[in-house]
Formats: structure tokens, C-alpha cells, sequence
């Protein structure tokens, strides 16, 4: 299943793509007992994607108020405010082996990215003026579906209700200087995740997804979830041990070689810019660059 938060007559709403039609289906109009956005479907389980499923195999008899052709509507993060979001660093060797200064980590490394610098498909990032180096990376996320503390390895998949596509934009001359990797990863924009939520069983094999960064259409970021160093269980399960994962919550997993900084010469992003993220089995987050 692909879920959307979108937009329509100035109401956020909930949605699902039907297979094959190019139309999204207002799951709020379609049925009364939906939960009011992404965040309460998550944290609903099992109950709301059985009603989901429902409107689905329905779609057909649906009246036309209650469906809309994708293309026409408005995207917006479909989580816009996740509980937590936590970025996994140096977690793809061509990454690694990219960066000059890095070493092969001993165990997973984390940082944060705050809720209130997420936006969603086709919205601008804002080029902050304290930056000249703002730099792109995909990264293949999780979203947390059961609530997950100190859980073993084994335990992990079955909690991730699924995953979608989270942008790590990055002002590097801020989070490199006195290491403030904070403040370089959260000035406000610097988190577009979309374009939507693709439930966990439609992606059977998350540990081979391919994944591609385009630059006004050229080709800077292209490989595979295959080039983990940890993998998807090792993360949560050790991320699990230190905090509780809530329903909700969006844990990225690195990004692949072919970021800005590393280039020769460097690329940075500038006003002007198109940022393209593609990830198997997901779609499609774009989003334009302008001057903030």
C-alpha cells in the first residue's frame, strides 16, 4: 500500500494510491472510522490498514469526490511532523571510502534532524546565506510501526510499517566547522521526505533497493541499499537499546558515494537548483532550490 498526505480545497487529508491507476483515494471522504492523518493510521496498526485495504478493493464504486488523479493534487511530507527522525551516518562503503577523513565505525552512528524542518514533495529548500556548501543525500528510511525498546535483532522487521524517501540536505562549512553537525543538518527545509509511505510488504527485500540523486537532471548519487555496513536490524536494534522507537518515527539509513563535497571539484547546491531522489519501490522527491 502507498500512502499520501495531500492537500485539496485547504484540507490536509489522508490518501492511498490505487495499483495501476494513477489515482489517489481520499481515505478520510472513503471511509468515517480513518484515522485523521498519517501519524494516527501508524499508531492505529493493523485496525487502519484493514479499513484502508477495504476502500481499496472498493475503489472502483467510489464516488468521484472521494478521488483524485495523483498528478493533480498537492503532495505533502506524509508524515510533516514525525515524532523523531534519526539519520544514520558513514553507513554505505562507497561512502566511506569517499570520504578522506572517515573511518569504518565501530558500531552505528546517529544524528538528529528536527521535526519542524521537514517538507514535503516540490517545496523549496531555502539556500541559507551562512552557507556556500549545501550539499544533497539520499537516504532509504524506516518508519517505525510498533513502539520498539531494547529489541533484539530478530525482533526488528516486524515493527517498521514501512518506508519512504528522506533527504539529508546538509550545510557542510557549518557542520564541519567545530564539528557543529547539529546546526549544519537542521536549518529550517533541510528535511524533505516523501513522496509517500509504502507499507512494509510491498518492499520484501529492503536490503536491495536501488537508489539515485539527480542534479538539473545529471546523475551525482546511483547505488544500492546492498552497500550497508549495518544492516536495517543492526540499526534498529541498537538505535532500540539507547531510546524507545515510537509508531511514527523515521530512521534513515545512510546515504551512498557521489555527495557534493566529495566530488572533484566540489558541487554544491545553489538557488536555481532541481534536487531528484529516486528510490526502487518509492518513487520519487523533488524538490527546487531557492535563496532563503
Amino acid at each position: 500500500m502507498r500512502l499520501y498526505t495531500f492537500e485539496t480545497n485547504g484540507q490536509v487529508r489522508l490518501g492511498a494510491e490505487v495499483p495501476g491507476a494513477g489515482r489517489l483515494i481520499d481515505l478520510n471522504a472513503a471511509e468515517p472510522a480513518m484515522p485523521g492523518d498519517m501519524l494516527g493510521f501508524i499508531q492505529a496498526g493493523p485496525h487502519a490498514q484493514a479499513l484502508a485495504s477495504s476502500v481499496l478493493q472498493r475503489s472502483t464504486t467510489l464516488q468521484k469526490a472521494a478521488t483524485y488523479p495523483l498528478a493533480e493534487v498537492k503532495l505533502l511530507a506524509p508524515i510533516p511532523r514525525p515524532g523523531k527522525i534519526l539519520c544514520s551516518g558513514i553507513n554505505y562503503r562507497s561512502h566511506l571510502d569517499e570520504n578522506p577523513n572517515a573511518r569504518l565505525p565501530e558500531e552505528p552512528f546517529f544524528f538528529a534532524k528536527m521535526p519542524s524542518v521537514v517538507i514535503g514533495p516540490g517545496e523549496p529548500i531555502l539556500h541559507p546565506r551562512r552557507t556556500k556548501q549545501l550539499d544533497y543525500e539520499i537516504e532509504f528510511a524506516a518508519v517505525i510501526g510498533r513502539r520498539m525498546a531494547s529489541a533484539p535483532e530478530s525482533d526488528v522487521m516486524g515493527s517498521i510499517f514501512g518506508y519512504t524517501i528522506v533527504h539529508d540536505v546538509s550545510a557542510r562549512d557549518v557542520q564541519f566547522k567545530d564539528n557543529q553537525i547539529t546546526l549544519g543538518k537542521n536549518f529550517d527545509s533541510f528535511c524533505p521526505i516523501g513522496p509517500c509511505v509504502v507499507t512494509a510488504d510491498e518492499i520484501p527485500h529492503p536490503a536491495d533497493v536501488r537508489l539515485r540523486t539527480y542534479l538539473n537532471g545529471e546523475i551525482m548519487q546511483e547505488g544500492s541499499t546492498a552497500d550497508w555496513l549495518f544492516s536495517l536490524p543492526q540499526l534498529l536494534s541498537f538505535l532500540s537499546h539507547i531510546m524507545a522507537l515510537e509508531p511514527g518515527d523515521v530512521v534513515t539509513t545512510g546515504t551512498p558515494a557521489g555527495v557534493g563535497l566529495f566530488r572533484k571539484p566540489p558541487l554544491f547546491l545553489k538557488p536555481g537548483d532541481v534536487v531528484r531522489l529516486e528510490a526502487e519501490g518509492i518513487g520519487v522527491l523533488e524538490n527546487p532550490v531557492v535563496a532563503a
